[in-house]
């Protein structure tokens, strides 16, 4: 066993504390220390240290006395757009600067019923309006591969927290890629389930039609173990769905179990012409293909697919997700909810104040688009439109599926690039190209690693999309490619 015990993945941990090799306050103690070292970083907004360890404390005596709950003193981070007890819930936005909240998000009161240590919050992207972790009012996030780069976003600080090892897993949310973009660039696992499974009650909204909860961890098995835990209805949630969640872990093990080499045997793979043109890097295309020929080898067929709309996920998503946002956040008005301006001799002065002050500046352009299209005279022409383009773009995904059981590509045209070098907005929002088609048909979606990039070194992700529900299908996949080679447990060079 490592002398370092966070350097080890949720999994190892998990056996190291069943056969009483490690204990949850050694465990915690080791996570603590690594992110004191790596405050550089910038990876978390609150550190719960002193809870932290008195529930390590009280995790090892429920052990003791023969508890035996899957995740039952094993540190994890929450995203600051889940709301905690006990600790600030700020959406990386000054708007909601020490704001605690009364009640847990439904993710993280079962993670904790779970047995999991909360070791504290990561950073992110206000409100999850980002692709880079630059748009956080405390801070930008760095890359733990290079220091000078993005890690990704709007789930940056999740990312990089895992993939520096100060916590072996971390939550996630992801609106059009917000967790799968910076696990491909943190050269980590990240999972966005189907839209409904996991519950959204809690989670700070930015666009209430696309936002859901997943996983960052080093594995997919690692995803696997707290996905079961978190999906499932929710009655406090109007769009959770009635769904039986399967034991996912349980399936991948079963995959161990199979004999021969050929896990994937049958299992059809579909590629999007419209992912492998012009714009994608040939460092990415390289590495994706070589985890494409990992897939053959493993018994999956490939078979080229079309999803002809693809171009127009962006500009449907740039105006459906700031339509929804301008909605959901004109409740900051510093009289409810948010920060509140010290000047304004009226009241329409005070909101104006409160708004300006409080908001950084990619939330007030997202907020200004979303009011634009939704106003009259331009909601027909802009936000209804936009809405019958999603409506085709998830028939496009209907029809691939028709002839394979999964799709693959990249997640991003390129890996991190270095802060600050994307400053043009539409820069950023075209990263996120690969991504948004699957969010806007609300499927489910997975980075896994795939090697590092020949030119630059850095890591580059592998996309894998389901239909609805295809959970268990995805990791799967995933869990058999990280069986069969080592891209997921490289490490930054700096650890």
């Amino acid at each position: 066993m490592s002398a370092d015990p966070a350097l080890l993945d949720l999994r190892a941990q998990r056996d190291a504390l069943a056969a009483g090799q490690l204990s949850s306050v050694e465990l915690v103690q080791s996570s603590l220390r690594r992110i004191d070292a790596a405050s550089g970083l910038g990876a978390f907004v609150h550190v719960a240290a002193d809870a932290a360890l008195a529930a390590a404390r009280a995790a090892d005596a429920a052990r003791a006395a023969g508890d035996a709950r899957a995740l039952l003193g094993l540190p994890l981070a929450h995203k600051d757009v889940f709301v905690t007890r006990g600790m600030p819930s700020t959406a990386g936005s000054k708007m909601l600067a020490g704001y605690m909240s009364p009640f847990d998000a439904t993710i993280v009161q079962r993670l904790a019923a779970a047995g999991a240590v909360a070791v504290g919050k990561t950073n992110m992207d206000e409100f999850a309006m980002g692709s880079s972790n630059e748009n956080s009012a405390f801070g930008a996030v760095a890359n733990p591969w290079d220091r000078a780069a993005i890690p990704g976003g709007s789930s940056g600080g999740s990312a990089a927290a895992v993939a520096a090892r100060l916590v072996a897993a971390a939550t996630g949310s992801d609106t059009g890629g917000s967790i799968r973009q910076p696990a491909a660039m943190c050269g980590i696992s990240g999972i966005k389930p189907t839209y409904g499974l996991c519950s959204r009650f809690g989670m700070i909204a930015f666009a209430s039609s696309l936002d859901q909860a997943g996983v960052l961890a080093r594995s997919a098995w690692d995803c696997a173990l707290l996905l079961q835990h978190m999906a499932g209805h929710d009655a406090q949630d109007s769009t959770s769905v009635q769904q039986a969640i399967p034991r996912y872990t349980d399936a991948l093990d079963a995959l161990d179990a199979l004999p021969g080499q050929r896990p994937l045997a049958g299992v059809r793979i579909g590629l999007p012409r419209e992912w492998f043109a012009d714009g994608l890097a040939d460092e990415v295309a390289r590495a994706v293909r070589g985890a494409l020929a990992q897939f053959e080898a493993l018994g999956a067929t490939l078979r080229d697919i079309t999803l002809p709309r693809t171009e127009l996920a962006i500009p449907a998503y740039y105006i459906v997700a700031p339509a929804e946002a301008s909605s959901n956040l004109s409740r900051y008005d510093g009289v409810r909810y948010g920060h509140r301006a010290a000047d304004g001799a009226e009241l329409a002065e005070m909101y104006s104040n409160s708004r300006a002050e409080g908001f950084g500046p990619e939330v007030k352009r997202r907020i200004l688009i979303g009011t634009y299209v939704l106003s009259h005279g331009y909601y027909d022409a802009y936000y209804l439109q936009a809405q019958k383009i999603r409506r085709l773009i998830a028939d496009d995904f209907a029809a691939a599926f028709a002839g394979c059981d999964l799709i693959a590509g990249p997640v991003s045209p390129t890996v991190a690039w270095k802060r600050g070098d994307k400053a043009d907005p539409l820069a950023n929002y075209l990263a996120d190209i690969y991504t948004l088609p699957g969010s806007l048909a609300g499927l489910p979606g997975m980075s896994v690693p795939a090697g590092l990039g020949a030119a630059s070194g850095l890591p580059v992700g592998l996309q894998l999309l389901a239909p609805h529900f295809g959970e268990q299908r995805l990791l799967e996949a995933a869990h058999a490619l990280q069986r069969a080679t080592d891209w997921h447990r490289l490490a930054p060079p700096t650890l």
